[in-house]
């Protein structure tokens, strides 16, 4: 059987482009969701920020209009976690993309490395 795939993207974004671009050529079978109408939600964000192991820094888009705009480089570092997630929650511009989910993995940003290991 196989696995069932999120991809969690803005389809006017380059990497996101790259990245779907790989999931088809590699015959990838996956349900698309565009991160802009369809922000996650904080719970959603919570369950992939766990899954992923990851720092929850690492689902912020560090080079949006909307991160510099309210100054989070700064702010992240001494915000606590559920303020961060609360946050996330609020525009789906704010989180890096794309994510890929599966039942076993939380893929944040498009690095083909990373990706080819949840195929």
């Amino acid at each position: 059987m196989s696995k069932k795939f999120l991809f969690i993207c803005y389809p006017k974004c380059t990497t996101c482009q790259k990245a779907q671009k790989w999931l088809n050529d590699h015959g990838i079978a996956y349900e698309q969701r565009n991160i802009k109408e369809q922000k996650p939600t904080e719970d959603e964000l919570k369950e992939w920020w766990t899954k992923s192991k990851l720092p929850l820094r690492k689902f912020f888009n560090t080079s949006g209009l909307l991160y510099k705009s309210l100054a989070l480089k700064d702010k992240l570092p001494v915000m606590p976690d559920n303020e961060q997630l609360a946050l996330l929650a609020t525009d789906g511009m704010l989180v890096k993309r794309p994510i890929l989910i599966s039942e076993d993995h939380v893929l944040v940003g498009f690095k083909e490395q990373e990706w080819e290991s949840a195929k």
